[in-house]
């Protein structure tokens, strides 16, 4: 009885301090917009790839050498990807994808196929479906993970690989929680007092009361320098986030304890042994994808080309638009 009144009490005071607002999902991908497609639709096509028992989807446009493109998450949909980095199809054969679970693919019919060893075997069906011989890699946040996964295990269908705002291990990714709640609990302290009660309760991140709380901390500073800033969506219509995948990859308490497979996740002593040149790109100001961390990629890859976007978050796409683009589209001419 005690235990009930005290839920009620903190429902009662969370209805208060957390607007009634969808959970937002870790990684940044709230904020979309529409209506910001060029509507040249027609430059899109879309594909249904095998993998197993199921149906991947991608979207392809453009024409030249392939680059395959990983959306963050792990549970978003390809479709900010997609309208952030079209404008390259002008030179290069672009292709986006839904992962399993994620976007207009298939779900998994168990949880435990969602895995970064799952994303690196659809990646590698893609490449053979489109009879492509070496490709490029681009991924932003969890993105990084599959891009380096499938670099160190298929290095020699790998041309140049692209990571922003990335990962290089599960210790990284736990960095990454310590960093979000450290912000959340230091600058919100009335709204963290419920998130502790329930965790003090036994809640963890899957439990769906815990999450949709947990969810809608007005944390947006934490991925963005320059809260103004809004993502960029395509007018298409995906399913925007799965919190299934999420859970199956980074662990049932995945907001404050990395499980799943991203726990044995190291790619930090193989990293060095990659050919394919690399750009790796982080944010100053990125709480998620911390700068503590990720200039470590410059011991880990020393070859690598490493740049700090002094005005950015987690999306340096977004924020130093003009400096990124210009950056990157050198670094794929090279």
């Amino acid at each position: 009885m005690k235990l009930n009144l005290l839920l009620s009490f903190l429902l009662i005071i969370s209805s208060q301090l957390f607007p009634s607002t969808p959970p937002m999902p870790i990684l940044g991908q709230n904020d979309k917009i529409l209506g910001q497609n060029d509507k040249k639709n027609d430059q899109v096509k879309s594909q249904k790839i095998d993998f197993e028992n199921y149906q991947i989807h991608i979207e392809v446009m453009g024409q030249g050498k392939p680059i395959f493109f990983f959306a963050g998450g792990p549970g978003n949909s390809h479709d900010y990807m997609e309208e952030n980095f079209k404008v390259f199809s002008d030179k290069y054969q672009l292709i986006f994808i839904d992962m399993l679970g994620r976007g207009l693919s298939d779900d998994a019919e168990d949880p435990i196929e969602y895995s970064i060893q799952n994303d690196v075997a659809v990646t590698e069906s893609i490449r053979k479906a489109l009879k492509l011989d070496k490709i490029s890699l681009c991924g932003h946040s969890y993105g990084t993970v599959v891009a380096q996964a499938y670099a160190i295990q298929h290095p020699e269908n790998v041309d140049k690989m692209v990571l922003i705002s990335g990962f290089h291990s599960g210790e990284m990714w736990q960095a990454n929680c310590d960093s979000y709640n450290h912000y959340s609990k230091t600058h919100f302290p009335e709204k963290w007092n419920i998130i502790d009660s329930l965790r003090n309760l036994g809640y963890v991140s899957s439990d769906p009361l815990f999450s949709e709380i947990y969810g809608n901390l007005p944390i947006k500073y934490i991925y963005y320098h320059d809260t103004s800033i809004k993502q960029k969506s395509p007018d298409k219509k995906f399913r925007g986030w799965n919190s299934e995948v999420y859970y199956g990859i980074i662990g049932r308490d995945a907001d404050f304890f990395v499980s799943g497979s991203m726990m044995d996740t190291d790619f930090r002593k193989d990293l060095n042994k990659l050919n394919c040149p690399t750009l790796i790109i982080a944010g100053r100001y990125d709480g998620v994808s911390t700068p503590e961390y990720n200039v470590q990629y410059k011991t880990f890859m020393p070859n690598a080309q490493f740049e700090m976007f002094e005005k950015s978050g987690h999306n340096p796409y977004l924020e130093e638009e003009e400096k990124f683009y210009k950056m990157l589209r050198t670094f794929l001419a090279s």
